[in-house]
C-alpha cells in the first residue's frame, strides 16, 4: 500500500487577524534557530535569552514590520507550519524569512512556500542564504537561482538571484 503525503496548503497571511500570531510564531522561531546556528559558527556558547533588538518588531508586530510585503503561510491541515516573506520593489523581488516547522520538514512544505513565492512575477527576485543551509541553497538552485556579488556585508550570507525573462 503507498503511503500517502498529507496536503499541505499554502495561501496569503492576513497579518491583521489571527494569523498574525502564527505568523509571529514561525518567525521567532526561524530566527532563534538563526542565531543559534550563528553562535554555534562563531563557537560562543550558551542559549538565546532574547532576540537581537533588531528583530523584535517582526515577533511583535508583523503586520507593521512586513507592511507592504506578502506573507504565505503553509498549513498542514489547520496547522500553521511554514512561513515566507515576499518584497517587492519597482525593479525586483526579495524572499526573506523563509521557514519550515522541523515536524514539517520532507514534507515538500519549503518548495510550496518558493512556487507561491515566485508565482505570477516578472522581476528578478534575489534573496539571502547562510552559506551552512545547504539544504536550503539546494531548494534555491533547484528553482534556478545562481549566486551572485554580495550586496550584504554580514560574513557567511550567500546572495541569490532568480533572473526571470519579462
Amino acid at each position: 500500500m503507498p503511503l500517502e503525503t498529507p496536503s499541505v496548503r499554502v495561501r496569503s497571511a492576513d497579518l491583521t487577524g489571527p494569523d498574525g500570531a502564527s505568523v509571529s510564531r514561525l518567525v521567532e522561531a526561524y530566527l532563534i534557530q538563526t542565531e543559534l546556528e550563528k553562535a554555534t559558527r562563531t563557537g560562543e556558547t550558551g542559549t538565546i535569552a532574547r532576540l537581537p533588538e533588531r528583530y523584535r518588531r517582526e515577533v511583535e508586530d508583523p503586520a507593521c514590520a512586513y507592511e507592504g510585503a506578502t506573507v504565505y503561510l503553509a498549513e498542514l491541515g489547520d496547522a500553521p507550519i511554514g512561513v515566507v516573506v515576499v518584497q517587492r520593489s519597482p525593479t525586483t523581488c526579495e524572499i526573506k524569512r523563509v521557514w519550515v516547522d522541523p515536524s514539517a520538514r520532507g514534507l515538500r512544505v519549503g518548495s510550496a512556500l518558493m512556487d507561491a513565492a515566485l508565482e505570477g512575477g516578472e522581476l528578478p527576485v534575489r534573496l539571502t542564504v547562510w552559506e551552512w543551509r545547504e539544504d536550503a541553497i539546494r531548494l534555491y538552485r533547484r528553482r534556478g537561482f545562481v549566486p551572485v556579488p554580495s550586496w550584504e556585508q554580514r560574513p557567511g550570507l550567500v546572495c541569490m538571484e532568480l533572473a526571470r525573462q519579462g
